[in-house]
């Protein structure tokens, strides 16, 4: 399955929502259900299983918080949630390779692309939401240099 053809399988009860113009939360909610495969996989070796309950806990907050943030009235707190969703990206990231042990390499690879792309929207949505309230629009944190392949919506997300 790749990301178009999962956007277009998406119902219009989530589509036609206005919330689904956030690319972010596009992704992230498209990392939630593939990662559904993945977590049956850790949880059939007893090395991973609580791994994968932590994983699954992380993949599935991001797109909760950014769709929470979405439906806050002030961009202090949209950027709140962001923040909160770029915390659950990188830790979603981090458990994928720590789960790279049982999973298939280009699993983890893809993943690992998906989050790193996840996290560069955030880091761009968070500073928009901050100006209001901080001249300069930053956040806490350095701008990083992301040196990754960039990920690809359109290519089929390999299933664990």
């Amino acid at each position: 399955m790749n990301f178009a053809s999962w956007c277009e399988a998406a119902p219009e009860e989530i589509t036609g929502d206005v919330l689904w113009k956030v690319k972010a939360y596009q992704l992230a909610l498209f990392a939630a259900d593939i990662a559904w495969s993945d977590v049956t996989k850790l949880m059939g070796d007893l090395r991973t299983r609580d791994l994968s309950d932590q994983m699954y806990r992380a993949v599935g907050s991001i797109s909760a918080n950014i769709g929470e943030g979405y439906s806050r009235r002030s961009g202090r707190d949209r950027a709140r949630f962001y923040e909160y969703a770029l915390g659950s990206a990188r830790e979603a990231r981090d458990w994928y390779y720590k789960a790279r042990h049982v999973l298939e390499p280009a699993v983890v690879d893809h993943r690992l692309r998906l989050y790193a792309q996840i996290i560069r929207l955030l880091l761009t949505i968070i500073p928009r939401q901050r100006r209001a309230q901080l001249p300069d629009g930053r956040i806490q944190e350095e701008r990083p240099s992301y040196d990754v392949r960039p990920f690809d919506p359109q290519e089929d997300a390999p299933l664990s």
